[in-house]
């Protein structure tokens, strides 16, 4: 298992400042890096992806849908634009030189229709993801979809729902994104839906219920990690948590972040608790 981080500690839009902390993170012996990815067009990929290899850091992406893209839209027009911005963020991911994308990226957060998911938008977002199997192969990409919690989607809020979600898309460049935060709150047991998930689960966001410090909140990471060496993941367990700093432009630490920790306490102490569940050789 690989330690990363997010950006999210910090910012949802990279500027220089943060990429002149990228030497500083790999020092803390964090191995890779996670970049925020909303609008592919905002980003500048060359020199992110860039500044990130310098590091030495491995890049990895986690893409939210902007307002008015939606894979699930009952518009024939709006999935097809729907289809064509996720090929445009495969290959920005790409271009980042990252191999792993992730997110909710089915429905645009916050989609609520007030009502269960049917059948038509099961199998509209079923097509949209086989669509992308052509860009996927040509960027060499693996494509981690995240369930998140109720209150942020009515799509897929468990792992049991995405594995099956998986399947029916059938390709194997696609797996399992679980964010532990989400996980708290959806899942019955945490470790259960880790195991359940078995060779889907790619990619991890750990992440604390309140999205602070890891270990200072109820999330059971100790039972986790023992999950995730015993279905042999070798993946990243990415640090998405929210720092506060005053300062910070474009910071969800502001909104609700504890005032007493600052982003590198998220990142650099978050990572040293993990260490310390993984064991020698993390």
């Amino acid at each position: 298992m690989k330690i990363g981080v997010s950006a999210f500690a910090w910012t949802t839009r990279l500027n220089d400042r943060h990429l002149g902390l990228l030497g500083e993170i790999r020092g803390h012996g964090i191995e890779a890096f996670e970049v925020p990815m909303f609008d592919p067009a905002e980003l500048d990929a060359g020199r992110i992806g860039r500044a990130i290899e310098r590091s030495g850091l491995e890049c990895t992406v986690c893409a939210i849908l902007p307002a008015g893209v939606n894979p699930i839209s009952a518009d024939a027009a709006a999935r097809a634009k729907a289809v064509e911005h996720l090929k445009r963020c495969v290959k920005t991911a790409a271009e980042l030189g990252a191999r792993a994308m992730g997110g909710p990226v089915y429905a645009p957060i916050g989609y609520l229709p007030g009502r269960r998911r049917n059948d038509d938008e099961w199998k509209w977002a079923v097509e949209c993801f086989q669509r992308l199997g052509d860009a996927l192969d040509e960027n060499d990409m693996h494509l981690n979809i995240e369930p998140v919690n109720r209150a942020e989607t009515f799509f897929l809020n468990t792992a049991e729902e995405t594995v099956a979600f998986c399947e029916a898309v059938g390709n194997e460049r696609m797996g399992i994104l679980m964010d532990t935060f989400h996980a708290n709150i959806e899942e019955k047991n945490q470790a259960a839906a880790v195991r359940m998930s078995g060779k889907r689960l790619r990619h991890v966001h750990a992440s604390e219920n309140d999205r602070g410090l890891l270990g200072t909140g109820h999330v059971d990471f100790q039972g986790i990690v023992k999950a995730l060496k015993e279905i042999g993941y070798e993946g990243c367990l990415m640090i998405e948590g929210f720092g506060y700093a005053k300062d910070e432009e474009h910071s969800l630490g502001a909104l609700w972040g504890d005032v007493n920790v600052s982003p590198e306490m998220i990142a650099f102490e978050g990572a040293a608790y993990l260490r310390g569940l993984i064991g020698p050789g993390a």
